[in-house]
């Protein structure tokens, strides 16, 4: 059997990197899927990808910085599939960066509302949503940054994604008691758009993959393996980690 059959999931920032990975990963173990993400085109070719080998996808684009959006999906999800089990709330920006005090007070607090409130306003939602069912899973993308290490001219990034581990604590207690567990999973250099456009040459990737154990950045594809697992019933006594999928980049300095 499939390990997520009869289940239904939320992505957010489903068209691109780990989230659009996680979809197809999530697709081929048996989840019907609601897809969030800003850009509608992508969102619409990845449910035409989904459904073409015999997967159940919707999608609605919006803007995680918006509650209404937050419900919206989940009342899609209600409405379209009849519950809730999984949310994997992945949608997150690198923000504005470059020397903390030269950061605006509008970067700051755009990269907070997209990476942590966006989150907060997610799980809100999804966990009122999977109380009714009986419990669910609901996972995070944080990252090393911030928690084992950082770089300098990251500040925003680094306290948001941070601030998701403490979101992460808090709900898997509060939670726990009605079958909700909530986790984190934080990888380490994973090469996607974000990285590219971050590590725009080829010396700044070498370097940045240097620092992993691995000596290599990850695959979109890796991180969705950890994402399926933290989803379904084989992760069933886990709950309130950060659950590093960094190639050893928290422990290794080259």
């Amino acid at each position: 059997m499939r390990r997520l059959e009869t289940k239904v999931a939320i992505i957010t920032g489903a068209s691109a990197g780990i989230g659009r990975a996680t979809a197809l990963l999530f697709a081929a173990e048996g989840a019907k899927l609601v897809l969030g993400a800003r850009r509608e085109a992508e969102l619409a070719n990845l449910v035409a990808e989904i459904e073409a080998t015999g997967g159940q996808a919707v999608a609605l684009a919006g803007d995680v910085r918006s509650e209404d959006y937050a419900k919206a999906l989940v009342a899609l999800a209600a409405e379209r599939f009849g519950r809730l089990d999984i949310a994997f709330n992945n949608a997150g920006t690198l923000g504005e960066t470059g020397a903390s005090i030269g950061v605006s007070e509008a970067g700051w607090n755009d990269t907070i509302a997209i990476n942590l409130t966006g989150a907060f306003l997610g799980a809100k939602h999804q966990v009122a949503e999977m109380a009714k069912h009986g419990g669910g899973s609901v996972i995070f993308t944080s990252t090393f940054v911030g928690h084992t290490f950082s770089f300098p001219g990251v500040a925003a990034y680094a306290a948001s994604k941070s601030g998701l581990i403490g979101l992460t604590q808090a709900l898997a207690a509060e939670f726990g008691p009605q079958g909700i567990r909530v986790n984190a999973v934080l990888p380490g250099a994973v090469d996607t758009a974000m990285y590219r456009t971050a590590n725009a040459t080829p010396e700044a990737r070498d370097h940045l993959s240097s620092l992993h154990a691995l000596k290599r950045a990850g695959t979109p594809e890796e991180i969705a393996r950890s994402v399926l697992y933290l989803a379904s019933d084989d992760a069933s006594f886990v709950t309130g980690t950060a659950s590093l999928v960094d190639g050893g980049i928290s422990i290794a300095r080259g």
